[in-house]
Formats: structure tokens, C-alpha cells, sequence
């Protein structure tokens, strides 16, 4: 892969992730509610998540669900459906005032870990979109595989960029808010997350270019 492909890979990727999307509020959430050190097990899910899909797309499964209506209409409103979920979980979170408690960091991390990787996986828009989008970068006549890995490797980076500053964002902000501000927080974000989730569930693949 020469530089140059590399570097409008790397231009357009960025743009896509600093749009707030699902796997953008759980880090602002996380950061904001938790901490980095428990935003960062979001961080490791979402990034395998989209590791994963990439390379979904190199083996042929977004063309599968491109081409399967009831396949994608099962992973649409599954993700759709785990969007509510998440949604309800958050608005109904206890208010507290911004504190990590050492005893319960695991557990904690684990769930934001497993929360991030189902929201990357459950959504069809993402294997759609790297179906459109990352073949105008492959070089067919150089070897495929290492052209995927070397993109899935930059979309990782980037991903954990952009986390990170949604993450680090929300806890400079919040650092001083009360438990009463935090539950305003908690439920913006469940909004957000929900109104994402109806998109998902109205997303037809046509509006893939």
C-alpha cells in the first residue's frame, strides 16, 4: 500500500469516527461516570469490534448481507433492538457524584468492555459502511490481506484517539458535577443512544454509496 492511499485512508477514516456515534457516547459516558482506566476496557471492546467487521468485509460477509435481505434485516434490528437496551440501562443508572470505587473496577471494565463490542458489532451500518468504503482502497493487484490489516490497524489507532478525547473530555468536564448533573448526563446519553437506535432500525441499504 503506497503512502499516499495510506494518508487519504487516514483523512477519511478520522472524519467518519469524530461523529458521535453509539461506540463515541459509551466513551464520553464511561469517561465521564468511571474514569479512563475503566473507559479504556470500552476502548479494547469497540477496537475489536471494528477489527472484526474489517475483517468481515476481507472475507466476504458484507457482500453476504448486502446481498441477504433477511440476514440484514436480522442484524439490523438486533442492533437496533440492543441500542434500546443500552439506552434503558443508562437512563435508569443510579445518580452519583463523580468517584471510582477500586473494589468494583474489574467488573466495571469488563462491562463497558462487552457493552463497546456489541454496540460495534451489532450494527449493521458499520459492516455496511466498510463494505462501501474500504475496497476503494485495496490495490487488488497487490496482496489483500495485508492491505486490510494494515487499514484495520489505522482505524484502530484513530478509534482509540478519538475515545480517548470524547473520554478524557467528558471527565474534565464532569470532574466537579453532582450526582443530580450526572443523572442529566446519564440520560442525555440514553437519548442520544436511543434516537441512534430508531436510525438503525430505519437505515435501508440503499443509502450505502
Amino acid at each position: 500500500m503506497d503512502l499516499t492511499t495510506l494518508f487519504l485512508y487516514l483523512i477519511a477514516v478520522s472524519a467518519v469516527m469524530v461523529t458521535p456515534g453509539p461506540s463515541m457516547l459509551l466513551a464520553l459516558n464511561n469517561g465521564a461516570t468511571y474514569g479512563m482506566r475503566i473507559a479504556g476496557y470500552g476502548f479494547i471492546g469497540a477496537i475489536l469490534a471494528d477489527s472484526l467487521l474489517i475483517g468481515a468485509v476481507g472475507c466476504g460477509l458484507g457482500a453476504l448481507l448486502q446481498a441477504s435481505e433477511h440476514l440484514f434485516s436480522l442484524v439490523k434490528w438486533g442492533g437496533a433492538l440492543y441500542l434500546l437496551y443500552l439506552a434503558c440501562v443508562l437512563w435508569r443508572a443510579p445518580a452519583k457524584a463523580l468517584e471510582v470505587k477500586a473494589g468494583a473496577a474489574v467488573a466495571t471494565g469488563k462491562t463497558a468492555f462487552l457493552r463497546s463490542m456489541m454496540v460495534g458489532l451489532s450494527n449493521p451500518k458499520g459492516l455496511l459502511f466498510y463494505s462501501a468504503f474500504l475496497p476503494q482502497f485495496i490495490h487488488l493487484e497487490k496482496p489483500v490481506a495485508m492491505q486490510y490489516l494494515i487499514l484495520a490497524l489505522v482505524s484502530a489507532v484513530i478509534n482509540c484517539i478519538m475515545m480517548t478525547i470524547y473520554a478524557y473530555g467528558g471527565r474534565h468536564a464532569m470532574r466537579r458535577f453532582s450526582a443530580s448533573v450526572m443523572r442529566g448526563i446519564n440520560r442525555s446519553c440514553a437519548g442520544m443512544l436511543a434516537v441512534l437506535a430508531v436510525g438503525v432500525a430505519l437505515y435501508r441499504r440503499s443509502n450505502v454509496s
